[in-house]
């Protein structure tokens, strides 16, 4: 009977193999009410975000994100199509978009550190896999590019540059009038927070100091510099270092022969040959000798991006210009000295045709962008090369706008926070919600960097990918079972086609002690775990009785918190994991009290208020298996027609890869009251050969784990777990004050950019919301 009926589904699956995009169409509006039937009154007018079922476990990257960040601020009327993999309902009714930049933490971190995520975990019902990108997330979004419309009319040049005197960079942080050298002297908080060597700070305990004067005055003289830098086992070391004076004539131009073995001359940028350095004997004690010696006290510095060349010579100076903080851009951002030489200066440097960059082009190019600047003044720099420079960088010649451009014109408030904005910059994430909640009139659309637990990780766990490594390791625990002992000659294979009968299985490793075997099985999915633990402890296998139970370590002390937690996650509250069960395996399994005196996770988790615990029967004895019994085959009708006797089922996901059977499968309910009433129905599911549990496994993750994880003998050290978590607390605390203090209406997205690695990404995750009345 059991064949027939998945004959017929595999016959009504072919015959329905031809349906067309209006009939999904179809679905997925019925979809859409089957989700209005969950609100009512007002309430079902409010602003909702979901992503659709089609693309849930599909991951984004940052041009989807843009997608949806753009609709939900300009909507239809501003030409934006609907997002392709999320849906926004009653979009004209948002009232302002904030983006919260979580920079380096992973997905594998929001799992594991899950408890400790109170607020992120409950507030948001919508999340997926984000995929770290290559290039600036901020600068990404407010660059992106939005279609020119018609109703967009951006505002004419000469209003258009009027308008951007008022909050220009280079306005907010120099003033209008023309000044002295002095005024664009980084001071030491603006070195500190440029990442400029200081004398004091972490880091730079082996760096050389200049003779240089506690102060400087506006006819102190100017020193262009620049370096060239190659790789090599402790990361960029010094090649090459020009310096000239005020006329812009040379006074330094000296190979430099690194102390260590070179990995990658960077040739292409450096122009730095092995050829070159064979005959040089200069070391890096060497030329810093020669800059203080030839440095006057009262000097001042000047370089694009001076930090990079200053820690590549080892050396801290005090009085420093870096002109690409003078030529400001929104968002962080700087120009390329290449691009303000071409503009400003007239000049081509880095040219195709070199060989690389020469440092004392560069040099000189700093210092003369900075004597005009100094000599013209910040508003005739802006308003001389507003078109030129800021303008056009800022419009691409085809038929588009930038994001912030259009937002701007349409007079949409824009701000940016963090350790990179130009207006202000700040330390931590507290002096980020400190300055969002100080802003005398709240943005429409706001982007806030948060990166303390960036500089937590660096510090705590400097090799990021052993780390992650390591995170994932603990997540891996959770869906292991150790099984066993299995009767002599039990293969893989076996325990493999046993156990298949909760829950898709990773891998099996077999432990073959002296005496007996055992196995050590890692199942796909929590579930499969969690069923493994209550429907198979105990069985009898070819007269042998086995025992399967959780790893015994330190990751798994809270399991059972962790798992009833994700019961409860928005994410599972209407889905419900279901496998089917081929009558001889039913068979195999009765039920009677516990088995060994053991109790199973969902025992323990104790939910449902009927005689079954969250869909599983209470214990089991008297168990054998027939390995020659075959895995009973699910198929979405059959399981619509068991199902919908308990109310609506909204979906069913066949957890299967392309062309294999399964016989385990996620179902999705209108409402969370059907899947109770399911899960109080487990007897009767039994009896139709349906074993069921809540579902643990976030929808949008089709693994666990996901990614294989390396054998490790690495491991967290309590203490350094202990401070992980505190500080993913502080984090979800930042994260909750300011979701609280938006207005209702507001979108709210909170993007952990997972981290981009030589060896491969590591996932981020997305999390959104829209803020509702309280």
């Amino acid at each position: 009977m059991e064949s027939s009926t998945v004959a017929k589904c595999k016959a009504k699956k072919r015959k329905n193999s031809t349906h067309t995009a209006q009939e999904e169409a179809k679905r997925f509006k019925t979809e859409q009410r089957d989700d209005e039937v969950l609100q009512c009154g007002p309430a079902s007018c409010l602003p909702r975000v979901s992503v659709l079922p089609d693309c849930l476990q599909q991951p984004i990257a940052l041009n989807e994100l843009t997608e949806l960040l753009q609709y939900a601020a300009l909507g239809k009327a501003g030409g934006i199509k609907k997002p392709s993999w999320c849906r926004l309902r009653h979009h004209r009714k948002v009232k302002g978009v904030n983006v919260v930049i979580v920079e380096d933490l992973t997905q594998s971190h929001f799992y594991k550190h899950y408890l400790c995520l109170q607020h992120l975990r409950t507030s948001y019902t919508s999340r997926v896999t984000f995929t770290p990108s290559s290039v600036d997330v901020v600068s990404g979004i407010f660059s992106s590019q939005v279609p020119k419309q018609d109703s967009l009319s951006v505002s004419k040049p000469d209003e258009e540059l009027q308008e951007a005197m008022k909050n220009h960079p280079i306005i907010t942080v120099f003033g209008t009038e023309r000044r002295g050298l002095t005024a664009y002297v980084l001071t030491e908080d603006e070195m500190i927070k440029n990442n400029y060597p200081v004398k004091g700070m972490p880091g730079f305990e082996e760096f050389v100091c200049t003779n240089c004067a506690d102060c400087v005055t506006d006819s102190s003289p100017l020193f262009g510099i620049d370096c060239e830098m190659c790789v090599t086992k402790d990361g960029k070391e010094l090649t090459r270092v020009s310096l000239v004076d005020s006329d812009g004539k040379c006074l330094m131009d000296e190979l430099v022969k690194p102390p260590n073995h070179i990995l990658n001359y960077c040739t292409k940028f450096s122009g730095i040959t092995p050829a070159m350095l064979q005959p040089v004997t200069t070391t890096l004690q060497d030329v810093q000798e020669m800059l203080i010696r030839t440095l006057p006290h009262e000097a001042v510095l000047v370089g694009h991006s001076l930090e990079h060349d200053l820690i590549a010579l080892k050396l801290i100076h005090k009085h420093v210009i870096d002109t690409s903080l003078l030529y400001k851009r929104e968002c962080g951002r700087r120009f390329k000295l290449k691009v303000l030489t071409g503009i400003i200066l007239k000049r081509k440097i880095q040219t195709e045709d070199m060989l690389g960059h020469h440092p004392t082009e560069d040099a000189l190019a700093a210092l003369e962008l900075a004597q005009y600047f100094i000599k013209t003044g910040p508003r005739q720099v802006l308003e001389i090369h507003w078109k030129a420079l800021w303008r056009e960088t800022r419009e691409e010649p085809s038929q588009s706008h930038r994001f912030s451009d259009v937002l701007h014109a349409l007079g949409r408030s824009v701000a940016f926070l963090g350790k990179d904005s130009s207006h202000k910059q700040c330390n931590s994430d507290k002096e980020v919600l400190k300055s969002f909640r100080n802003l005398k009139t709240q943005p429409f659309f706001s982007v806030l960097q948060f990166s303390t637990l960036s500089n937590h990780l660096k510090s705590y766990f400097p090799h990021q990918e052993r780390h992650h490594q390591m995170t994932c390791s603990r997540l891996q625990d959770m869906c292991v079972v150790f099984a066993g002992p299995f009767p002599t000659g039990f293969s893989d294979g076996d325990v493999k086609q046993l156990f298949s009968f909760c829950g898709a299985v990773r891998k099996v490793k077999m432990l073959n002690t002296v005496v007996r075997v055992h196995a050590e099985i890692e199942f796909e999915l929590l579930e499969g775990a969690m069923l493994a633990v209550k429907t198979l402890n105990g069985l009898n296998v070819l007269g042998q009785s086995i025992k399967v139970q959780r790893p015994v370590c330190e990751s798994m002390l809270d399991l059972d918190v962790t798992l009833k937690a994700l019961m409860g996650d928005a994410l599972n509250a209407r889905h419900l994991y279901a496998v089917k069960m081929n009558h001889s395996m039913t068979e195999c399994i009765s039920t009677s009290t516990k088995v060994n005196g053991h109790a199973s996770d969902a025992e323990c988790l104790d939910v449902t208020p009927v005689e079954t615990v969250n869909g599983l029967l209470p214990a089991k004895i008297n168990k054998w298996l027939h390995l020659n019994t075959s895995k009973s085959e699910l198929c979405e009708e059959s399981v619509r027609e068991t199902f919908g006797h308990f109310g609506t089922v909204k979906r069913v996901i066949l957890s299967a890869k392309p062309k294999e059977s399964t016989g385990h499968a996620r179902i999705v309910f209108v409402n969370s009251e059907d899947r109770r009433a399911a899960l109080n129905s487990s007897e009767d599911l039994w009896k139709k050969n349906y074993l069921i549990c809540p579902s643990l496994t976030p929808v949008h993750l089709p693994s666990w784990v996901g990614a294989e994880i390396k054998e490790t003998t690495h491991r967290h050290s309590s203490a350094q777990e202990q401070q992980m978590d505190v500080v993913m607390r502080k984090l979800d605390r930042c994260l909750q004050k300011l979701f609280r203090f938006l207005p209702a209406g507001t979108l709210s997205v909170v993007v952990l950019l997972g981290h981009a690695s030589t060896n491969g990404h590591l996932p981020g995750l997305c999390l959104m919301e829209v803020k509702q009345d309280c």
